[in-house]
């Protein structure tokens, strides 16, 4: 294992040059480096990165086809060269080196961080410069002032999302392009036209001496305040998982409402403000959990996040799903084969409103292909729910009713909860307006007949505005 430098072939080490040499059997991870034209004939992986569907791929079949080259030749050695150090934001040597069906020896090589505090006039160590991967920049700088090197800027896809990452990003930042090569680049970018003016390649860097504010600054402000709270606050020192439990439930019952009321002026405003509200529960929930020793609010997002690329093999694996309804079905699947569950019905809490337990209850059946094709095989079955319960009017008879008729509202993908509150709100609503109407002409809404209080509601249903 060897590393090609920064740029040309001029930059090779005599160690590198010597290994070249030597070992007629070289394969390298791109040609597309200024030094590849140093190893002619050279075996390499382009193929992979133009094929792959991800990154995780590309590396991974580079070394199988590394070991299965080096197992077809034994006791030949196999020369694998890489763009710049193989000690710097190398991957495959990573797993290379985890890997036990081959011995591996790398060979140092100057790296494209030599040139970079070169150009930059800066001391890395004096200035205490962290090197962050540009592709995984929000999670990897996030709290950190600066000064940054960012590297792998390799599109403008990344450097738009370096650019959204940073809460207050400095004015003006150094772009470092093709550093030893002859149309080397560096120059200062405003951090706005980042993503525009900027030709991103593989040998783009990105140099911000200092962030005004650190990464994800608000989300570590919050965890701070919460915990000064369990600090100083009497009340929220003696709450507990179970005293919060109603404050978390509410909240999220008044979330759902904000999101009801989008359409309203105010609406995305108020939404914001609720989500504020359910945040503050899940850090007091952490926080509690860290005091106690458990987990702390990083093993909650590490959690959630593993968790959601182990349920998302479409995105992240081999599996296709295509549909909705099929990634439903492939996320209950998983999650009952992590649970050791025997039946998909475990685990679908029994607390849930009934309309949302019934819709749960019937997706999982659905999972395992107990369900109609459409929603026209479910339409019968109201009717026929209906006039059993006309025949023989019981509770049971009109729990079938309402399970079938969510039935209907799963296939035409409508929550049955947010439609019945939509409805009943709506009802309220007009009834209100109905008492304001009767209020207006001095009438006594408990002394008038059915067919009055009818006819009032008409004349406000005709008078409500019609949704768009």
């Amino acid at each position: 294992m060897a590393g090609l430098g920064p740029a040309g072939p001029d930059l090779l080490t005599a160690a590198t040059t010597a290994a070249l040499a030597r070992i007629p059997l070289a394969f390298l991870r791109t040609s597309r480096h200024p030094a590849a034209s140093a190893v002619p004939g050279a075996r390499t992986f382009d193929a992979l990165y133009d094929g792959a569907a991800t990154i995780d791929e590309v590396y991974a079949g580079i070394v199988d086809a590394l070991v299965a080259a080096a197992q077809a030749a034994p006791g030949q050695e196999v020369l694998y060269l890489v763009p710049g150090s193989p000690a710097v934001a190398e991957r495959t040597v990573e797993l290379l080196r985890a890997d036990d069906r081959v011995d591996l020896e790398v060979l140092p090589a100057l790296s494209f961080l030599d040139l970079a505090w070169d150009r930059l006039g800066v001391d890395p160590l004096a200035a205490g410069a962290r090197l962050v991967d540009g592709r995984r920049f929000a999670e990897e700088a996030a709290g950190e002032r600066g000064p940054l090197l960012v590297a792998q800027c390799d599109s403008a896809l990344v450097l738009s999302d370096v650019k959204l990452a940073v809460d207050d990003p400095p004015a003006v930042v150094t772009i470092l392009q093709r550093l030893g090569t002859p149309d080397e680049s560096v120059r200062e970018v405003a951090w706005d036209d980042l993503d525009r003016v900027v030709d991103a390649d593989h040998l783009t860097s990105l140099w911000i001496p200092s962030l005004a504010a650190p990464v994800g600054r608000e989300l570590l402000r919050f965890a701070e305040l919460v915990r000064t709270l369990r600090r100083r606050c009497p009340w929220d020192r003696e709450q507990t998982h179970a005293t919060l439990g109603r404050h978390l439930l509410e909240e999220a019952y008044e979330t759902v409402e904000a999101i009801e009321h989008l359409g309203d002026p105010d609406g995305m405003d108020h939404l914001e403000e609720e989500l504020g509200d359910l945040l503050f529960q899940v850090y007091f929930h952490t926080t509690l959990a860290a005091e106690e020793g458990h987990f702390t609010l990083a093993d909650v997002a590490r959690g959630i996040h593993d968790k959601l690329v182990h349920r998302h093999p479409h995105v992240f694996g081999d599996v296709q799903a295509d549909t909705a309804g099929q990634v439903v079905a492939n996320w209950d699947r998983i999650k009952t084969a992590e649970k050791g569950r025997a039946s998909v019905m475990e685990g679908i809490p029994a607390a849930l409103p009934s309309l949302l337990h019934a819709a749960k209850v019937q997706r999982r059946a659905a999972s395992l292909g107990f369900d109609w094709e459409s929603v026209e095989g479910a339409y019968p079955k109201v009717t026929e729910e209906l006039e059993e319960l006309r025949a023989e009017p019981s509770e049971e008879e009109l729990g079938d009713l309402l399970f079938a008729v969510v039935n209907v509202a799963r296939h035409l993908g409508f929550d049955p909860e947010g439609a019945l509150r939509g409805a009943t709100g709506k009802f309220r609503d007009r009834f209100g307006a109905v008492e304001a109407l009767a209020r207006d002409r001095g009438l006594d809404l408990s002394a008038l007949d059915l067919a009055a209080l009818d006819a009032l509601w008409d004349e406000v249903k005709a008078a409500a505005p019609r949704p768009e």
